[in-house]
Order: structure tokens, then sequence, then C-alpha cells
């Protein structure tokens, strides 16, 4: 490739190639319309490019992430503001409050029916977030789980909270060794959760998580990364000190007093706001609460990106790269479904 050509112009022509490269290369796929998924690690500017990508393509946006569901959790899941919303409208977003239980079951459901939805206006969802796990879900199917058992779930807390979670998974290892060997022994919440299925069903949660059907439909999995570790390490340090400056100890202290069992909920185990909860409780000082945020980020994105390279049939862009949009459109533009993406 010629050398003189401006880096932007070689990066489209890249684009362009390795679209038609990976379109030559897929397997036949039915002749449906096709669903796009915009992943990375935390603090990789996937809402930013999402943002570009709708005002140039036939898109709506869908999110992907476990903590903006709730209300009132704003600062410290890094929530687009209200302005930006009425401008680039998500769903899934803002959805249910705190104190409820938002599964994978709960994203899968919404999401497959606002695909039908969003395909039946002529558009293309793309789905944008670090949820890895909601992407998983939808792509690949669920295990037909029960439900939760609010009074199995009580009892079980009280057990936690009596013998300790230790006890109670040994119970687990005697119920379900295979499922056991796969769990942290300090994994409250999933040790807590087999143990739940167990007593509801009388069976090995293991035995019943054959997954579901999965999605329907061609996927077209983008992923923005930085290759320069450092960089994102200190962009994750910087976004968390502007929380803390646009006022997250207020917002979690508001919702601590309009909660009172807030501690308890697994919206508030969320990266950030766990890390505040110990402040407030005078667990730790403010330096010591910043510190344990931001490598509890640090090894989140981690987890992000080890998930991701493990996946199949994804496009990687440089998310620091100038004009790292306008790539990931020519690349759309020119993939095996651009009749779809090409409707502007």
């Amino acid at each position: 490739m010629d050398e003189c050509v401006p880096w932007r112009n070689r990066q489209v022509v890249y684009a362009r190639t390795l679209a038609q490269r990976h379109t030559a290369n897929m397997r036949a796929i039915d002749n449906n319309s096709p669903v796009v998924f915009l992943m990375g690690p935390t603090a990789s500017g996937k809402t930013e490019v999402a943002a570009k990508l709708y005002d140039r393509l036939p898109l709506e946006l869908i999110s992907v992430d476990a903590a903006q569901v709730y209300r009132g959790m704003n600062i410290g899941t890094a929530k687009p503001d209200k302005d930006f919303l009425l401008r680039y409208p998500h769903h899934l977003i803002d959805i249910c409050d705190p104190p409820r239980s938002y599964s994978a079951a709960d994203f899968v459901n919404a999401a497959n029916k606002l695909i039908v939805e969003i395909h039946g206006r002529g558009r293309i969802p793309l789905l944008v977030g670090g949820t890895m796990f909601y992407f998983k879900a939808l792509e690949n199917g669920l295990s037909s789980l029960p439900s939760a058992d609010p009074v199995i779930r009580q009892q079980l807390n009280a057990e936690i909270e009596g013998r300790g979670i230790a006890a109670v998974y040994r119970d687990l290892v005697k119920a379900d060794p295979l499922l056991a060997n796969r769990i942290k022994p300090s994994d409250t919440q999933r040790v807590q959760r087999a143990m739940e299925i167990y007593r509801i069903s009388g069976l090995p949660p293991s035995g019943l998580m054959e997954p579901s059907s999965g999605l329907n439909h061609p996927i077209i999995k983008l992923t923005l990364f930085d290759p320069d570790r450092t960089q994102l390490h200190k962009r994750i340090e910087a976004r968390f000190t502007a929380m803390i400056e646009a006022g997250l100890v207020d917002e979690v202290t508001t919702l601590l007093h309009k909660y009172p069992d807030a501690r308890e909920y697994p919206s508030m185990r969320t990266v950030g706001y766990r890390q505040v909860i110990e402040y407030l409780d005078e667990l730790v000082n403010q330096q010591q609460m910043s510190a344990a945020a931001m490598a509890a980020t640090r090894q989140l994105a981690k987890r992000q990106l080890t998930w991701l390279r493990q996946q199949s049939g994804v496009v990687w862009f440089d998310a620091m790269a100038a004009g790292v949009s306008e790539v990931v459109e020519t690349y759309l533009r020119h993939c095996e479904f651009s009749s779809w993406i090409n409707k502007t």
C-alpha cells in the first residue's frame, strides 16, 4: 500500500479490504437481517463510536450493560447523560430500579423482542456495551433454569449469614461436585444461586444447564481495543477520578438512603459502587477506596479482553486510532451485509 496515502485513508482502504476478505471466508448464512455487536473493554470509547455510526447508518442502539439498566445509578455506571440519550436513544437503559435483580435471561428476552421490532422498522440493531456474558447469552442461548424463589433465597441468605459461605459451598460440593468445581468458594452470588436451583428442582444444577437455541440472525462482531494497556489503565484512572468529582459518593449516599437494604442488592455490588459503600461504612479511606475501585476496573477490563480473544469471527479495531468510527463504518458498508447497511 502506498505509504504516501494519509493514515486515515489507508485505514479506510484496509477496512474495505478486510470486509471483503471476511465476506469471502464466511460460511453461508440464510438471507435474513443482521445484528451488529459493538464490544470492547471498559473505557474503550464504545459509546462514542456507536453514536457516530448512528448518525451515518440505519441503526438503532441497544445497551448491553448490566448496570446501566438501573435508574439512579448514573455516575458510577458511566451512563450517557439525558441530552446525549435524547440525541442517541439507547434501548435497555433506565428500565428498572436497583432493588430488582435483572438477569441475563431478562436481557435476552428483551433484546430478542427489540431485534424483531427494529428489523420490522427496516433498521439494524447495534448492540453496544461491555457485559460480555449478555452478548454470549444472546448469541448462544441460555439454559432453562428455574426462576428465583424469594423464600428459598431468604433462607440461603440466613444460612450464609449464620454458617458462612464456606459451609454453604460444602453443601454445593455434595449436591453438584461438577458445578462446584467451576465456582470459587468465595463467590457468594453464584454459590447461592446454584444452591437455590438445587433446592427448587432437587436436581444438580449442572444437569439443567444445557443452553437453549441462540440468536437466529447473522452477527457482525466488532471489537474496540487499545493495544497500549498502559494508556487504557490511565483512562480508567482518569474516568474514576472524574466520577468522584462528578458526585459519585453523593449518588451512592442517596441510593443508600432511598433503599435501606441496598448493600444486599446485586446492583450495588457493581465495580465502583461496592468500593464507595466500603468508604461510606468507614472500612477504608478515600484514597484506599479510589485505589481499590481502579484496580477492580482494571481487572474487569482484563477479563473482558480475555473473553473477547476467545471468541470467533471478531473483527478488531484500534479504539485510539484517529477516525476509528470512520474505519468501522467503512467495514460495515463493505461487509457481506452491505445491502442492509447501505440504506442511507
